[in-house]
């Protein structure tokens, strides 16, 4: 079995910070769609980094799914950045139409799934997230 280093507790949007800016520098494929989470996300870097491959999208999650789409047609590899219920729940059919039919290479990254939003209320949680996306043809979870 494989041995891990135990480097300290980190919280998991930081780790995925880390590894957006790495994957930018190795990759110039690789674009990041945010819809309006850069701090909570940890885009930060990323941005700084990267601003050419780096779209601020807004709270316009389904156009961002699309665009992310778009964007494969020209080679790039897109990843898309918003809470759980955002990036499933709420744009369950730009996904099945312009990822999953299309069989497109989009990386879906999603934060505080389930019930980690309790203070934001019903609305911002979700816990058919993988559900929805395991039914989606083509889809790995």
């Amino acid at each position: 079995m494989k041995k891990y280093i135990n480097t300290g507790s980190k919280d998991t949007r930081s780790g995925f910070g880390v590894g957006m800016t790495e994957l930018g520098q190795k990759n110039e494929k690789v674009v990041a769609l945010c819809a309006d989470l850069i701090g909570s996300l940890k885009f930060d870097d990323f941005k700084k980094n990267h601003p050419e491959r780096f779209f601020q999208i807004g709270i316009a999650e389904a156009n961002m799914i699309g665009i992310a789409a778009g964007l494969t047609i020209g080679g790039k590899i897109p990843f898309t950045g918003t809470f759980a219920n955002f990036s499933t729940g709420r744009v369950y059919d730009q996904i099945r139409q312009s990822v999953a039919y299309s069989d497109k290479n989009v990386k879906i990254c999603a934060s505080h799934a389930g019930l980690t939003l309790g203070e934001d209320g019903a609305t911002h949680q979700i816990l058919e997230d993988i559900g929805l996306m395991k039914m989606l043809p083509g889809m790995t979870v």
